[in-house]
């Protein structure tokens, strides 16, 4: 098993130099840049499409700032810089560190990115891993207790109807599953807002931030030792998680019901019944090991997918700054370091998860070898 860990951190590096190589290129074929933004910014131009979801990235250009040259991105386009002078332009591409050629540049970003150095923003004068820390809290608490809800609902969901396949009890939660598979989430939150947070019914529930103002600056040391601070902290929680857990569930639901009948309808089943042990017995002990195997292994998968691709819609709805509407104004306003570093930490940890996802098998069934090898 060492070995395999092994090989599998050191697969790491390349895969992780070839998601940022094509993504690299993809940017450098994308029109528009920095230099474009700002000029479209100054004469005060905009995308209309998106002014009220990037409105958070883009006003803040008023004025470029020192990002030094740890950023990586793509020369200015003439389309948007005609009529300026050229020097200027030039001044501009040099400040962004664009007036390098751009495998120049990528080795420069790589070479910061080995020691977790993104530089700075383009145009927010801020570093990029404090802009990183500063909205992880938000994305971490959605893509933790979504993930976690979904699986304590999903599992004894799954299981029940398994056990009870065509009873009532399975048609009528079948109809609540399709119900929630057919309506996407930010769906839901709209429906959430309008009837318990001031929408238009009951105004019980906030629509803003993790925390109210009296708790915001106690950090996580000084929030998780006061009572007030953790109920005001699921109190902000509370909707946007619901709504992501109801357009959730119902998939993992589905498939721990399929794989629990795969399970119970073999014959090492109808052997431990015909010895008298209990249908506990039978269904815990023997039928969950073998039938949770790639539900309780994907754990990490589902995290990830939760956080880094459910929640942006609800960031923006809940108005909840975390990384996912980050890494979408940094692309939106061509910020890039920024949006390299989003997309750096995205990868990296969703590699070290799918590994964590492979020690998660052997947990849940010990019998899983990955150094065996058949003859």
């Amino acid at each position: 098993m060492l070995s395999y860990i092994i090989r599998r951190l050191l697969l790491i590096i390349p895969t992780l130099l070839g998601i940022m190589i094509i993504n690299f290129i993809v940017i450098q074929a994308a029109p528009g840049g920095p230099v474009d933004q700002l000029i479209a910014q100054l004469r005060g131009e905009g995308v209309a499409a998106t002014e009220r979801v990037g409105a958070g990235a883009r006003s803040e250009m008023a004025g470029p700032a020192e990002p030094g040259l740890q950023g990586a991105g793509i020369k200015s386009s003439t389309r948007a810089s005609r009529g300026i002078d050229p020097e200027l332009i030039k001044k501009l591409e040099k400040q962004f560190g664009l007036d390098k050629p751009a495998h120049e540049r990528f080795a420069l970003m790589l070479k910061n990115y080995v020691t977790f150095d993104f530089g700075e923003s383009f145009f927010k004068d801020r570093k990029v891993v404090d802009l990183v820390l500063e909205k992880m809290p938000v994305s971490i608490s959605l893509g933790l207790w979504t993930t976690l809800l979904v699986y304590f609902i999903s599992i004894p969901l799954g299981i029940a109807k398994a056990v009870r396949d065509g009873s009532k009890f399975d048609v009528w939660t079948s109809g609540a599953i399709i119900t929630g598979n057919a309506i996407p989430g930010f769906l839901f939150a709209i429906l959430l807002i309008i009837l318990f947070a001031g929408g238009r019914y009951l105004d019980w529930f906030p629509l803003r931030g993790l925390l109210s103002d009296e708790f915001a600056g106690r950090g996580f040391l000084g929030c998780v030792t006061t009572p007030a601070c953790i109920a005001d902290y699921f109190w902000h929680i509370a909707l946007p998680i619901l709504a992501m857990v109801i357009g959730g569930f119902a998939g993992l639901t589905m498939l721990t019901k399929n794989s629990f009948l795969e399970e119970i309808n073999k014959q090492y089943v109808i052997t431990a019944r015909a010895k008298g042990l209990t249908e506990w017995r039978v269904l815990y002990g023997h039928v969950f090991r073998n039938s949770m195997l790639i539900v309780i292994a994907g754990f990490p998968s589902a995290f990830i997918g939760i956080l880094f691709t459910g929640a942006l819609l609800i960031e923006v709805i809940f108005s909840l700054d975390g990384l996912g509407l980050l890494g979408f104004e940094a692309a939106l306003g061509r910020d890039y370091p920024v949006m390299f570093a989003v997309l750096y930490f995205f990868s990296l940890l969703g590699l070290l998860m799918r590994l964590i996802g492979d020690f998660t098998y052997v947990l849940v069934d010990p019998r899983i070898d990955f150094e065996s090898r058949e003859v």
